[in-house]
């Protein structure tokens, strides 16, 4: 498998295998055989009782990345015996009322994402004095022990940002859109942040209303309208990339667009050169871990980590890895 520029190392044993099995040719197709013939079963591959985990997160309707988290967190939870139990809400409010509600239900296990941190700290406290083990995922790494998490999955936003500025340089880029497409969301601002830090040109910033996906593309575009030196455009989600082709299309801009996560619409549009480069943090690893990680501390008392984020990325995916990822993602799987 060609090797991917990665700016972190993969913090996790247990990320490892799952890696190495998702890159095999053969050991993808055997997991999935094992996982649908447990699940046809009625059970897992453990002897362990039967758990139940609640996964809340911060996702809006529609977001396909939230789709390949819930394949691997359901995957895991097929392998481990456990009961899978998904909820989301973009408004934190609104989220952390689902954190009460899993509390109130006496789940097992808690995994919950901490984009709008504030509004969360209060439910995840009243899960931790429960005695309910909790992992944070994908956002949040930077409150996760303070809120009494036992570990965090995911990357760390700041570090994808600088990756991205790199890349760009790289490919000679002079003036970037950062395109933050839900406010409040301390990731985004990290991404963008982060960007800035070590791209050699001028970035800018552009709000958009990430649930109105006509408005999004009309802002894209008005801005490639109003600043023809603008050669290229960042993207904070997969969701989002094909929209800013389009606006590009609209404005008759030459920019490049590129994006944070990956799906198979944007492992296809990598392979024919639409896209220049994705910045990959495995998201089907990020669920897979995260309960498999609260298996790991009900069976035997497991963490990992050692008070630091279990690390999923990022990789930087370009026109030369696409083809091999693209059945993976055409699956659900990255």
């Amino acid at each position: 498998m060609a090797r991917f520029r990665t700016w972190v190392s993969i913090a996790a044993a247990g990320a490892l295998s799952a890696s190495l099995a998702g890159c095999s040719s053969t050991g993808g197709k055997r997991a999935e055989d094992a996982r649908k013939a447990a699940s046809a079963q009625g059970g897992g591959a453990v002897s362990t009782p039967r758990w139940t985990v609640a996964m809340i997160t911060h996702s809006g309707d529609g977001d396909t990345f939230w789709d390949i988290v819930q394949n691997g967190a359901q995957q895991a939870a097929d392998k481990d015996n456990i009961k899978f139990l998904y909820s989301h809400d973009d408004e934190g409010q609104q989220q952390a009322q689902l954190v009460d509600a899993a509390v109130d239900k006496g789940v097992d296990g808690i995994v919950v994402t901490l984009a709008k941190p504030d509004a969360m700290k209060s439910a995840v406290a009243r899960a931790v004095r429960a005695g309910i083990p909790v992992i944070t995922v994908n956002s949040g790494a930077e409150k996760s022990k303070e809120f009494g998490a036992l570990t965090h999955v995911g990357q760390d936003e700041t570090i994808a940002g600088e990756a991205v500025g790199d890349e760009l340089n790289r490919r000679g880029r002079k003036t970037a859109l950062c395109v933050l497409h839900e406010q409040g969301n301390v990731g985004h601002e990290q991404r963008c942040a982060g960007v800035k830090k070590t791209f050699d040109g001028t970035v800018r910033n552009i709000y958009v209303e990430g649930t109105d996906m006509s408005a999004v593309q009309s802002s894209i575009g008005a801005k490639l309208q109003a600043d023809p030196s603008v050669d290229a455009v960042v993207t904070l989600g997969a969701p989002y990339a094909d929209t800013a082709v389009k606006a590009r299309q609209d404005a008759g801009s030459k920019a490049e667009i590129d994006t944070f996560d990956l799906n198979a619409k944007v492992a296809a549009s990598l392979k024919d050169g639409t896209l220049g480069f994705a910045v990959d943090q495995q998201p089907y690893l990020q669920g897979y871990e995260a309960v498999d990680l609260l298996w790991l501390y009900r069976y035997n008392a497991d963490t990992l980590g050692g008070g630091r984020p279990v690390l999923t990325g990022p990789q930087i995916i370009t026109k030369d890895q696409a083809a091999e990822l693209e059945s993976y993602a055409d699956r659900g799987t990255r």
